[in-house]
């Protein structure tokens, strides 16, 4: 029997609703499941709906779920996601979305051990939860679980090619020639791109962009303006010297951290941003671009976006491709440095 503490302290139990508006027990479970086809007065309804509000009676979600075989509630299981505030938004955006169409978000943050994995997952399908979205803190290709194909699954900042599982993620070519054509519209010709040493989608794709903007300015790519470096801000730092050596009068860095690590080298030559020489980051990393001196003009990944299309496309309001990921664009953000 589904049980909630009224406002007058105590546990209020349908039978309490029933013996308050004068009805029979399976009269209040009709209203209060809203049960289709039930023959129930508009009196008799009112009364029962009466009875609730004043006695602070609440059903109980999980016996509910357990009847009627569905649940209000949508699985969130991440990595790193919810102990990362730079990726932290994927959070708020899938909640948000969630709670627009009546559902709860029950998120599960495993830090990478498969073992939680496995334990977070079975938990949410002994809710029969409504779907799960399943989420990495940064964009790549996955092994998905097994337990993941006993319901609906949509990936968000992650794909899994051979899976048949929808997938949302951020549109990492348009991004990479964003932040080139950024640069190009401030009159820069000698572009240079930072780029990761570390093989993924970002790597790749946001190559792609920056010689796709080159390609549809006229200019012709050259590889010696491409700098391998580490992504973070000692590989911006390192990376310094090769920059001056190329000529390059402005900068498209791989990450925010990566630009961190120029500004450090530009500043210790003397050079200063953007008057001798024009940066842009990758990711808004507020914390870094927002702060830095000059603040960092910036191309944002769209974490919050990638949140609440995937439970768009779980609850089916939005449909991703069948022949790859759903792609959401990564906005400018434009600061002091270029």
């Amino acid at each position: 029997m589904s049980t909630s503490s009224g406002a007058h302290g105590g546990s209020v139990t349908m039978r309490d609703v029933a013996k308050a508006a004068g009805v029979s027990v399976a009269t209040v479970s009709h209203v209060v499941n809203d049960k289709a086809g039930a023959r129930i007065g508009e009196d008799t309804r009112l009364r029962v709906q009466e009875a609730v509000a004043a006695l602070g009676y609440r059903p109980n979600a999980l016996a509910k779920t357990l009847s009627q075989g569905t649940s209000r509630f949508i699985g969130l299981v991440t990595d790193q996601v919810a102990t990362t505030p730079f990726a932290g938004q994927i959070i708020h955006g899938a909640q948000d979305e969630a709670w627009k169409h009546g559902y709860v978000l029950l998120v599960a943050n495993t830090d990478g051990n498969e073992a939680v994995e496995g334990d977070a997952i079975a938990m949410m399908l002994e809710h029969q939860v409504h779907g799960i979205l399943y989420s990495t803190w940064y964009h790549r290709e996955i092994a998905v679980p097994e337990a993941l194909h006993q319901t609906d699954t949509v990936l968000v900042d992650c794909f899994a090619s051979e899976s048949g599982l929808p997938s949302v993620v951020p549109d990492e070519v348009q991004g990479g020639r964003t932040a080139t054509q950024e640069l190009l519209a401030a009159g820069h010709r000698r572009i240079a791109f930072i780029n990761t040493t570390t093989p993924s989608p970002a790597q790749s794709g946001r190559l792609a962009g920056y010689r796709s903007a080159l390609e549809e300015a006229g200019i012709a790519f050259d590889e010696a303006l491409v700098v391998p470096a580490s992504p973070e801000q000692e590989g911006g730092y390192d990376a310094t010297a090769a920059i001056l050596a190329s000529g390059a009068t402005a900068v498209f860095c791989h990450n925010d951290r990566v630009a961190m690590g120029l500004y450090d080298g530009l500043r210790d030559q003397g050079l200063r941003i953007p008057d001798d020489i024009a940066v842009i980051g990758f990711d808004n990393q507020e914390v870094i671009a927002a702060h830095l001196r000059p603040p960092l003009s910036t191309v944002a990944l769209p974490h919050y976006e990638l949140g609440a299309t995937g439970v768009r496309v779980l609850l089916g309001m939005e449909s991703a491709p069948t022949s790859g990921p759903l792609l959401i664009a990564c906005p400018s953000i434009r600061r002091e440095s270029v």
